[in-house]
């Protein structure tokens, strides 16, 4: 296994999947951002695109949008269809922390790391999980693609914005990204972060944080504390 390294100041954590477990949320809203567009379940064409939502867990929802209905009209429409539906999902209370998620962050925090939550989703939904789950003071920073000039995952943009605006490291080697899909991981890889983690708790596995170039695969992120040890 690679090294831990001794010195990780900041923590960018995924939100879906990672610290937050929404029981495949996406894929529902999915369908009714698919809907919208005259896209039925049960059609060829809807299963072809469920299978990119899958492969792309992780993206800005809008860039997946972008691919899958071709021109900025349609995916906008798309887009706004899948945040209302996951908003509504979310107001239903059909989320809840990943186990242990929350004690993790405030073990992180406690032993002097700074740590920020990122998301492939808008802002809107973003703040509607946040509030959910009573987790607006949880960390000091929240971003998603639109804070960090509108690239999401893959792109390394969110991770070296936070970087940037926390100031909480000198060097991008005292950064550790986590996250449960191969996007979460290759936009660490990017930006040049010392420590990479999939975790088992979402969308990808194993095989794809490898090839994505993960440094560690954890059961969860609750794991990440005793990983890093005490600053």
């Amino acid at each position: 296994m690679t090294p831990v390294p001794t010195d990780i100041r900041l923590v960018v954590l995924d939100m879906a999947g990672t610290t937050v477990a929404d029981g495949g949320l996406v894929e529902r809203a999915f369908e009714a951002a698919a809907r919208e567009l005259g896209v039925e379940p049960g059609s060829a064409q809807h299963a072809e695109h469920l299978a990119y939502v899958r492969a792309t867990m992780g993206e800005s929802k809008i860039s997946v949008f972008r691919h899958l209905f071709g021109d900025e009209d349609r995916a906008r429409r798309a887009n706004t269809a899948f945040e209302k539906a996951y908003g509504d999902l979310v107001d239903a209370g059909l989320i809840a922390p990943v186990p242990g998620a929350r004690e993790a962050i405030e073990k992180l925090a406690g032993s002097g790391r700074t740590v920020v939550l990122t998301t492939g989703f808008a802002r809107v939904t973003q703040d509607a999980v946040l509030d959910a789950l009573g987790w607006r003071d949880l960390v000091p920073l929240t971003l998603c693609p639109a804070d960090a000039g509108g690239r999401g995952r893959p792109y390394p943009d969110m991770v070296l914005e936070a970087f940037v605006r926390t100031k909480a490291a000198e060097d991008v080697r005292q950064v550790a990204v986590v996250g449960d899909t191969s996007y979460d991981v290759l936009s660490g890889v990017r930006a040049g972060a010392g420590l990479v983690a999939g975790v088992r708790t979402g969308a990808h596995g194993d095989e794809q944080f490898r090839t994505a170039g993960a440094t560690h695969v954890l059961d969860s992120a609750a794991d990440l504390p005793a990983l890093l040890g005490d600053r």
